[in-house]
């Protein structure tokens, strides 16, 4: 299945997962292991800007869609990021309307954004597809807010309708953190039904990570279609533990 915005709108399951490595190998492996998309993350990962272009064309050989998270709502970041050709990017802490505007105001290109454009980025293939890139970028860049704190939840019905807000991600551990609860409490269930109720009532999409099997399969029943499940970090240290005990002496 296709990761593309009109996919993810219109509701199609999209399996991802995190990779913080930084490495151009964890994208084509992945993308060749059969993930929709992946996750490239410039909040807490270990890659740099020198490397997030190698990772993307990784991604690609792969068969996979990068997303992008940048660190905040930064317009610069987010520009220089979609410069180097990904499917769209994740922002993180997204807690009010205005946030998420200058978010999309920073992915969309002119009329409708603010997005400086340039020629000869990869994105637009060295200049090669640039006209064609001018004409679709607004159509097809996907953009994921994450909502991660109680005041998000608060305003996820007013996030959720703005054009543009693609995908409202929730992430689990500074949601459940910020709202002083257990993420098996009944009130970080009621918010995880608010915040797929508001995507549902607004043609977007709702997003998470899941932590096991178990999670997804609930969370799916829940409305969420975009679903990242394991990292390259996690996948590794689990991976290592698993041969020192099977193989230890």
């Amino acid at each position: 299945m296709a990761f593309t915005r009109q996919s993810l709108l219109a509701g199609d399951t999209q399996l991802g997962t995190w990779l913080n490595l930084g490495s151009p190998f964890t994208p084509e492996i992945a993308g060749l292991a059969g993930f929709h998309w992946v996750l490239l993350d410039r909040e807490h990962g270990s890659g740099d800007e020198n490397s997030l272009a190698f990772q993307i064309m990784a991604a690609q050989c792969g068969n996979t869609a990068a997303i992008v998270r940048v660190s905040g709502v930064n317009p610069t970041e987010i520009k220089r990021a979609l410069d180097f050709g990904p499917a769209g990017v994740m922002v993180p802490s997204i807690d009010t309307v205005d946030q998420a505007q200058q978010v999309i105001r920073a992915v969309r290109i002119p009329p409708l954004g603010d997005r400086g454009a340039a020629s000869s980025t990869r994105a637009s293939r060295y200049g090669f597809g640039y006209q064609h890139y001018l004409e679709t970028a607004n159509q097809t860049l996907v953009t994921m807010l994450q909502i991660e704190s109680h005041t998000a939840v608060e305003n996820v019905g007013q996030i959720a309708a703005i054009d543009g807000a693609d995908v409202l991600f929730v992430g689990p551990t500074d949601l459940s953190i910020s709202m002083n609860v257990e993420d098996a409490s009944p009130a970080f269930q009621q918010a995880l039904e608010t915040i797929a109720a508001a995507a549902r009532a607004n043609g977007k999409a709702a997003g998470i990570l899941a932590r096991t099997q178990q999670q997804a399969a609930k969370y799916k029943q829940l409305g969420y279609s975009v679903i990242a499940i394991e990292s390259d970090r996690g996948l590794l240290a689990k991976g290592f533990r698993n041969a020192v005990t099977e193989f230890a002496p």
